[in-house]
């Protein structure tokens, strides 16, 4: 199925400026780092991504799906970039590497300390260079520690996280999210850290570094599961769609659908059963409170249950919107990239790319009721070294051949 053409179609634009003057030098590969620096790029910072010469960020062979021979994947974490290929490994390369640093506000790496320091991309050494950087690592458990060297995925930081455990039904396997939480988590903390630190360099003129770890993010991720077993010692469920604290937030299914429904406090529990035609069994005293319909919840479920398979997914979730009855149904992708509303407010949008249009979701924060963050596509691998050269560094012409030659980019 054609779904790209079917995409409302936008034009490059000037996009957000609210960092606009921020400059973004990116080392970071895969997901978490590259979409910390694509929340930065969206608000409107300039981001320089560095990539290897031979293949570029990792994220590029991510597939299939391709679109025109470029990874889908990439495609969507990597909007609002310049992509310049780089050869670190080499003295020439990391000179280059240490001129953009002087003019960078800001520097992501995802490697571990050892790695940062062979390259000359540790904040030690790059702070020297500009004192006032801010400087951002993100690995998988941060950089120091037993386990700092360690290689970490989105996988892995989800298993040990506890996410895993308590995603899946409770008599099957644990699961991971499917969409890599962990890794877009971490990106998320990339930009509120970055934010956090260019706020603070305005009074005091510092820089900054900032250790961000997969693990810790989707730890912090499980708060309001951890917390509670801390206090109580009680150890929570894998309990697949339902909720283990509140006593009616699960799936049902209906005459054909199924649909979600949270009914979570007691104004919603009497709202439900009065919409449903129902209010005496809200009214019953056995189940006036939450911790009460905890305990009965088995004999609610059945009721709901057997009340909803009556009539269709779209007759209840009128009824319920009429009455502000938390529910909704359960979207495939397709269903999700179809709504109308998604589409008008200019969450899912094709836009010009390198070889045609690309499909992307857009940043959905608005600003003065906008949200059009599109300056440019995804770039091609090495799109913008020689303009980088040129511009920022004020090489001649002479010279960037020779670095082309030489295979330093």
């Amino acid at each position: 199925m054609d779904v790209l053409n079917t995409l409302p179609k936008i034009t490059a634009g000037r996009g957000l400026e609210c960092l606009k003057g921020v400059r973004v030098l990116d080392f970071t590969t895969s997901v978490a780092g590259p979409y910390g620096s694509l929340l930065l790029a969206d608000l409107g910072a300039e981001v320089i991504k560095i990539e290897k010469r031979n293949g570029g960020d990792d994220i590029r062979a991510w597939g299939p799906p391709f679109l025109d021979g470029e990874s889908l994947w990439f495609l969507s974490i990597n909007r609002n970039k310049l992509s310049m290929t780089l050869d670190l490994t080499r003295a020439e390369g990391r000179a280059i590497a240490h001129e953009l640093v002087r003019q960078s506000d800001v520097v992501l790496v995802n490697s571990n300390r050892r790695i940062q320091e062979k390259l000359g991309l540790d904040f030690d050494t790059l702070r020297l260079l500009r004192p006032s950087l801010i400087h951002v690592s993100v690995t998988g458990f941060g950089l120091d520690g037993d386990r700092a060297n360690l290689p970490c995925y989105d996988l892995i930081a989800e298993g040990y996280s506890g996410i895993m455990h308590l995603t899946g039904e409770s008599d099957r396997p644990p699961q991971k999210v499917g969409t890599p939480a962990a890794d877009l988590l971490a990106g998320q903390d990339i930009a509120m850290a970055t934010l956090a630190a260019l706020f603070e360099r305005q009074r005091t003129g510092q820089g900054k570094q900032i250790d961000i770890s997969m693990v810790a993010t989707a730890t912090r991720f499980m708060t309001p599961r951890i917390v509670p077993y801390l206090g109580s010692g009680e150890a929570p469920l894998r309990s697949g769609g339902t909720d283990s604290v509140i006593a009616i937030y699960q799936v049902f299914d209906t005459a054909d659908f199924p649909l979600t429904l949270g009914l979570g406090n007691d104004a919603i529990w009497h709202r439900f059963w009065q919409a449903t035609g129902m209010a005496h069994f809200g009214r019953h005293p056995d189940y006036e409170t939450n911790a009460k319909r905890r305990d009965l919840r088995e004999t609610i479920v059945v009721e709901i249950a057997t009340l909803l398979r009556q009539k269709s997914r779209e007759y209840w979730l009128d009824l319920f919107a009429q009455h502000r009855i938390p529910a909704g149904p359960i979207n495939n992708i397709e269903q999700l990239a179809a709504d109308p509303l998604l589409r008008d407010g200019g969450m899912v949008f094709a836009a010009p790319g390198t070889q045609g249009l690309v499909p992307q979701v857009g940043l959905g924060i608005r600003f003065n009721k906008s949200s059009d963050v599109f300056r440019s596509a995804p770039p091609a691998l090495g799109r913008d070294t020689e303009w980088i050269l040129k511009e920022r560094l004020s090489m001649s012409a002479t010279s960037v051949a020779a670095m082309i030659d030489a295979e330093i980019v």
